[in-house]
């Protein structure tokens, strides 16, 4: 991975978490009721990762991408139901938990992209 196509997946990838992290946050007291939303901001993130290395992704594509890297990362829905629900350390969990998966799910994606390319 180039310089140039590191600093742009970081963009992407960063503003997705922290997109994620920000519907955590406020959802975190309906356990997976982020999903609905967190799911379409990580299509979004792999659609606009597949760009930086010239590969067209459709959003099925993406989708399946995504399932595959969440299913390796299913504590989400663990730590939400367990904890989601307590106000305020629930919510920051939450909003911690999804970033973070994001992040992951982000650089695991472009990872493979690059290594493609």
């Amino acid at each position: 991975m180039s310089d140039e196509e590191r600093s742009k997946c970081h963009a992407i990838i960063h503003a997705a978490s922290a997109a994620a992290g920000g519907v955590g946050l406020g959802l975190a007291q309906l356990p997976g009721s982020d999903n609905a939303i967190i799911t379409p901001i990580q299509i979004t993130m792999v659609v606009g990762l597949g760009r930086v290395f010239d590969q067209e992704i459709t959003e099925a594509f993406a989708k399946s991408l995504v399932a595959s890297q969440l299913a390796a990362l299913a504590g989400r829905t663990l730590s939400q139901v367990l904890i989601g629900w307590i106000p305020v350390i629930g919510n920051a969990i939450n909003a911690t938990t999804a970033a973070g998966i994001t992040e992951a799910v982000g650089w695991a994606i472009a990872n493979d992209f690059a290594k493609q390319a």
